[in-house]
């Protein structure tokens, strides 16, 4: 007998269109988001009549849309010309150099070597200030440094600007002069039902599988899940990964065992789902799983002996892995008595209880 014997055969895939199983993709419509689309958008407007915009706060746990709604958002805006859209991930363009690189790629400003931050920004003005200028800065608490979001506020003249984090806490610990400045208002994205969970999913399942593949016990057990995370892309990573267990299996039906086994793997998604995580994380999170139990500090002493980083970004990452329960850190008291965290691998045993 062949390898590949037992495989289905490409015209028996159970899987239609698997890319609209991504998180990152882009549906036409985002479901049980409309007021915060509608709110989004009266926020652009004023920017069509060529007036200055408002500045919106967008906060609220991972996996809950926030994203995909503002991108959704700027996708209806691609029809209007006189508006620059410009997207920058905060937690990979962390500096204010790499947020001008960002912007001036986005703009298609390509004379960059060798130009320092100001330069670059001096440029940025002068484009962005012939038309107006919508900003998204997604994941903004992990921003390093602040002085691009100045450079915005006081150069660009007709804009608005959306601040993406799941830390509303953040905005307390900006400068009070840049809050001053930026007059924000807030909207906060609430978890989805377990209902509108469901929906979500199987809109993808109806997209992303053949018709009638889906066993109802099966998509029940991962759209529970889903709903208890809290977290859609746990549940669409969950859609794929049991139907890749299906097919290995040979099977023409995803059934409720498929969904158990791929709700076992949940552990390898926690440290494969690095979409809005820098390459060296993946690296971190290794060295907390071999370390597990050992403080912040012995951490970090034994990563920086191969790698260049400052305690303080190290802690911003660790932040990270904590905000999106990877790892736990739990409060102690050092050996010479001050305080102190102990770090610990999520096994994600919550996962686990039905």
């Amino acid at each position: 007998m062949g390898l590949f014997d037992d495989m289905l055969k490409d015209s028996e895939s159970l899987f239609l269109n698997p890319e609209q199983l991504d998180f990152d993709f882009q549906p036409k419509l985002v479901p049980y988001r409309e007021s915060e689309q509608g709110y989004i958008a009266s926020c652009i407007r004023p920017l069509l009549q060529n007036r200055n915009g408002k500045n919106l706060l967008i906060f609220g746990n991972p996996g809950v849309g926030k994203t995909v709604c503002l991108k959704h958002v700027l996708n209806e805006l691609e029809e209007y010309d006189e508006v620059y859209k410009i997207y920058i991930n905060c937690w990979k363009k962390d500096t204010t150099h790499k947020m001008a690189l960002s912007i001036c790629e986005q703009i298609d400003y390509k004379w960059v070597h060798n130009k320092t931050t100001d330069e670059l920004f001096k440029e940025i003005k002068n484009i962005l200030n012939k038309k107006t200028a919508v900003f998204v800065m997604d994941e903004a608490d992990k921003l390093t440094e602040i002085d691009g979001i100045y450079y915005i506020l006081e150069d660009v003249y007709k804009k608005t600007v959306f601040f993406i984090t799941n830390d509303k806490d953040w905005l307390i610990n900006l400068d009070s002069r840049l809050r001053s400045r930026l007059t924000l208002e807030e909207l906060g994205f609430k978890p989805y039902s377990l209902e509108q969970t469901k929906g979500i999913l199987r809109k993808r399942i109806e997209y992303g599988f053949v018709k009638d593949v889906w066993e109802q016990k099966a998509f029940e057990l991962i759209a529970k899940k889903s709903y208890e995370l809290g977290d859609i892309r746990a549940g669409l990573f969950l859609l794929r990964e049991a139907g890749n267990i299906a097919e290995d299996g040979s099977s023409k039906k995803i059934i409720l065992e498929h969904s158990e086994n791929a709700i076992k793997k949940l552990d390898d998604y926690k440290t494969k789902n690095t979409n809005d995580f820098e390459d060296d994380i993946n690296n971190i999170l290794k060295l907390i799983k071999s370390n597990s139990g050992k403080t912040i500090t012995e951490i970090y002493d034994i990563y920086k002996k191969d790698n260049e980083i400052s305690y303080k970004t190290f802690k911003r990452k660790i932040s990270k892995l904590v905000e999106d329960n990877i790892i736990t850190a739990e409060n102690a008291i050092s050996d010479k008595g001050g305080k102190t965290l102990v770090l610990n691998y999520s096994s994600i045993k919550k996962l686990d209880e039905f």
